[in-house]
């Protein structure tokens, strides 16, 4: 009789290696592993052969860079979608199109139970959870950092010797470093002296996609973003999909020490975080972005759709991809995009991006009713009756008032 099937949300580190003894020796399961490529630049080569080192009976290493950008960070920039008015959800927008890819390989495969190597303190257990409920109620999943009966391992020590007691006889090293994540949009960084709020960030020890803003060139570096409907679709003139401009925008921004935040934030279970995150392309092209879309909505749209990005924001962070409200928030989103089309030129410096002007064929922004001198859609004297209507209430109140004090 042959074994039932878990799929194993695979990266090759030394967490999600042990997980695959772990998993035969608990469950007596067929291992099959899963490396999801959203751009996260780890060297794929001889994963395989770790992978089957280790007891798995396959590996798929699956390359989503383009649908994780398509289908996720674009619909987050079009939303302008920042939590806590920080952190640009590098690791948030990518799961759910980890979890959707680790579902279809599990129907593929006619597996029972999806495995993730996720915390059981951290964000992403409630992620890629809640999407694979969303997609497939019926899998078993498991969370090994949450089985404490059977799950012994505390320390990178303690998981190189459970390898090494099941024959798995890997180069990993057990000196702690950071805890990262990364993909196309970010890295993050957490551990080690960012435990403590109160101690700055080594940034020398810790970057990784760029250099410090006071180590940056002492020369401002020209760039145009071209939109479409909101979408990225040309840098410098030069058209390219949005991935390739993500990655041009990456290189650009972490030579000029653009997008480097430190933030303390609120979990989704409950406690603040201290991290960096380092999202070079993503800054700028988010700010290109705010910047058409201030010189194109109009003031109720504008102001409404801040409340929309907001909420918006906290349903990616917390793992609430795969529902309704994000489907219909997206729906006026793209509505709000139809006309977000035009050029954004700007200047990189030092940590800085500087305006260097925005183009519309959709602007809102007239000349002749905006300059000092009059112009034929607006009369001077029309503002006198607005702002005494406008300021009626105020007037009416101060009136009332001055009656009950008697003068």
């Amino acid at each position: 009789m042959a074994k039932e099937k878990v799929i194993l949300a695979y990266s090759g580190g030394l967490d999600t290696t042990a997980i695959i003894p772990w998993l035969k020796e608990n469950y007596d399961y067929d291992v099959v592993c899963c490396c999801i490529d959203v751009g996260q630049g780890n060297e794929l080569d001889g994963l395989e052969e770790r992978a089957k080192l280790s007891g798995a009976t396959k590996l798929y290493i699956e390359d989503i860079v383009d649908d994780f950008v398509d289908n996720y960070v674009i619909p987050c920039v079009q939303a302008d979608a920042v939590y806590e008015n920080k952190y640009l959800l590098g690791t948030s927008m990518a799961r759910p199109g980890i979890a959707k890819r680790l579902v279809e390989i599990a129907r593929k495969e006619g597996a029972t139970a999806i495995c993730h190597g996720a915390t059981g303190k951290g964000n992403d257990q409630v992620r890629f959870e809640l999407a694979i409920k969303a997609l497939a109620p019926d899998l078993k999943i498991i969370a090994p950092w949450r089985c404490t009966d059977t799950w012994k391992m505390q320390s990178r020590e303690d998981e190189i010797e459970y390898c090494k007691q099941h024959g798995i006889d890997l180069p990993f090293s057990a000196d702690n470093s950071y805890s990262r994540d990364r993909n196309l949009w970010h890295i993050s960084h957490e551990g080690l002296e960012l435990e403590d709020p109160a101690n700055e960030p080594n940034y020398d020890h810790l970057l990784v996609l760029g250099v410090t803003p006071q180590k940056a060139p002492d020369e401002a570096e020209y760039v145009s973003l071209s939109f479409e409907k909101g979408k990225p679709v040309a840098i410098n003139g030069v058209k390219k999909k949005a991935s390739d401009i993500i990655r041009d925008l990456n290189a650009l921004g972490g030579k000029h020490g653009i997008g480097i935040v430190d933030i303390v934030e609120n979990r989704v279970v409950g406690m603040k975080s201290r991290g960096v995150y380092e999202t070079p392309g993503g800054t700028i092209l988010m700010e290109a972005h705010r910047q058409l879309e201030e010189l194109i909505l109009d003031r109720d749209t504008f102001a409404y759709k801040k409340g929309v990005s907001a909420k918006f924001a906290d349903i990616v962070y917390e793992g609430k991809w795969f529902t309704p409200l994000r489907e219909a928030l997206q729906a006026f989103i793209e509505s709000t995009e139809e006309q977000v089309t035009g050029e954004v030129k700007f200047k990189l410096y030092k940590g800085n991006i500087i305006k260097a002007g925005t183009t519309s064929p959709y602007s809102l922004y007239s000349e002749s009713i905006a300059s000092f001198t009059t112009g034929d859609l607006y009369d001077h004297h029309d503002a006198e009756g607005f702002i005494n209507l406008f300021g009626l209430s105020l007037k009416v109140r101060a009136l009332k008032k001055l009656e009950r004090e008697g003068k």
